[in-house]
């Protein structure tokens, strides 16, 4: 399916510009070889997803789950930009790469969330901030996330001692450490306050990594939730109340035990799986009952099976969520 850049937008409580800002969207990113795929919900067929014009939006840099390369989408990651500002979520392999491509200076890079500390999350958190200082960065950097986020960041500046001793030596660059403030929670509440956004992070249940957080962010237009790794959880349904935006991790079950086919320890793997994310049936029940306006799938699992469309991923979240659903694409904005 492609997007209706010129259809009409019945919702009452649409912007008025919604439409237009489609058709940007969607020319704009299929200029960079990345199509957008607008789904319409079963309750309203006309209801395109908003975001290309908005002054809050979320534009997924990484929609693959896992630890392994699947294909075209890289590793999880996601900007939310405010009024052109990113405000980062994770870090899987790529993130850098995805920014640049996005048009987001890794030079103003200004805040990271770690959701949690799986490997496809936090692969490139160091990568990330050393390749930020290479290309320009100057100004504070502060990272949230629960533990050990201060000892690794910590350890960082041990594994790059020699490369950043030496820049700053030769190339007039300011040191990188003391740019770098962590912040660690274990709990709910408000993480994070500027000028244009509030964050929020709350507790959810991803099995043995704990604490792992989703995070709300409230900007001047609208608010966007990212899960992060989770199954069906309460304090994401709070969390999510009400949002603009639900980017919510989505397992496909009918594709996995394709996935896990050739996998040595595939009854372990598949247990591990099932019991910690969430199937695009829920999916489709927490963005029901938080009341969440619109919904975009990543952390797709599996995320590389061409036999897997759009309209498959969403059958069964169409099953309990009646508003604009959308799988999410990398480097596409929502």
């Amino acid at each position: 399916m492609t997007s209706d850049a010129g259809h009409h937008c019945d919702d009452p409580h649409h912007d008025p510009g919604c439409c237009s800002r489609l058709g940007f969207l969607a020319a704009s990113v299929a200029a960079a070889g990345t199509p957008v795929v607008f789904f319409p919900s079963r309750a309203a067929a006309a209801a395109p997803m908003p975001g290309a014009g908005a002054r809050t939006k979320a534009v997924l840099l990484g929609t693959a789950g896992g630890p392994g390369i699947r294909g075209a989408r890289m590793q999880p990651a996601t900007a939310i930009v405010v009024d052109g500002v990113p405000y980062l979520v994770d870090c899987g392999n790529g993130v850098a790469r995805a920014l640049f491509l996005a048009g987001l200076p890794l030079a103003k890079l200004n805040t990271i969330f770690v959701t949690h500390h799986h490997s496809d999350h936090i692969a490139d958190y160091g990568a990330l901030l050393l390749l930020a200082w290479g290309n320009g960065l100057k100004t504070p950097v502060k990272t949230f996330g629960p533990p050990p986020l201060a000892a690794m960041t910590d350890a960082l500046w041990t594994a790059y001692a020699r490369d950043l001793a030496v820049r700053v030596a030769e190339e007039g660059r300011p040191p990188l450490q003391p740019l770098v403030a962590v912040h660690e929670m274990s709990e709910d509440g408000v993480v994070y306050a500027d000028e244009r956004v509030r964050v929020t992070a709350a507790v959810v249940n991803h099995g043995a990594m704990k604490p792992a957080f989703a995070y709300r962010f409230d900007g001047p237009d609208r608010s966007i939730v990212v899960s992060g790794d989770t199954v069906f959880d309460e304090n994401l349904i709070r969390l999510a109340r009400g949002a603009d935006l639900l980017v919510h991790e989505a397992l496909y079950l009918p594709g996995l035990d394709r996935l896990l086919a050739l996998s040595n320890n595939a009854s372990t793997l598949r247990e591990h799986i099932v019991n910690t994310h969430t199937s695009t049936v829920d999916v489709g029940r927490a963005a029901d009952a938080a009341g969440a306006k619109s919904l975009v799938l990543t952390h797709l699992v599996p995320a590389a099976d061409p036999s897997l469309t759009d309209d498959l991923w969403l059958a069964d979240v169409r099953r309990n969520f009646g508003g604009p659903a959308a799988v999410g694409k990398d480097l596409a904005a929502y």
